[in-house]
């Protein structure tokens, strides 16, 4: 992110990149509320309004999220009655992410915390269960996000 206003009031938080200022001296947890603070003000300053085309994406992204078998953008503009087109620019303006980047990543979210906490579960099962065609596809799309192999 190009924000030197943010990355300026990040360090003044922090103790102003005086390493003396960063040593634990007991006031660590406030220099962090402090950056986390000017990182929420700066947020806040830069977030469109929240309107109807707004809803409409928080609801396509909920949509993603919550449904297992959205593999396709063509699927998340059927359930949701628009263009795939229209998908597409609702995300690149509300989420920054093309439509296939938020399906694909939430998939391998579930995919990390499946194989995370489910001891003995097999990376072909977890590809299965997540519409992936093949267990290639899930390991080709970990390392390419996650950057290490499934496993």
């Amino acid at each position: 992110v190009d924000a030197p206003e943010l990355h300026g009031a990040v360090i003044a938080a922090m103790g102003g990149g005086d390493a003396a200022g960063q040593a634990e001296d007991g006031h660590r947890e406030v220099r962090r509320s402090a950056a986390v603070r000017a990182l929420a003000d700066w947020l806040v300053g830069e977030v469109l309004p929240l309107d109807a085309e707004g809803l409409v994406a928080n609801a396509m992204v909920g949509l993603i999220a919550s449904t297992r078998e959205v593999v396709r953008v063509e699927q998340v503009a059927e359930r949701m009655g628009m263009s795939v087109r229209g998908v597409q620019r609702l995300a690149a303006r509300w989420v920054g992410l093309p439509p296939l980047a938020v399906i694909r990543r939430y998939r391998l979210q579930e995919a990390a915390q499946r194989l995370r906490e489910e001891s003995g579960l097999s990376v072909a099962r977890v590809a299965a269960d997540l519409g992936y065609a093949d267990q290639a596809h899930l390991a080709a799309d970990f390392r390419a996000v996650l950057g290490l192999a499934p496993s």
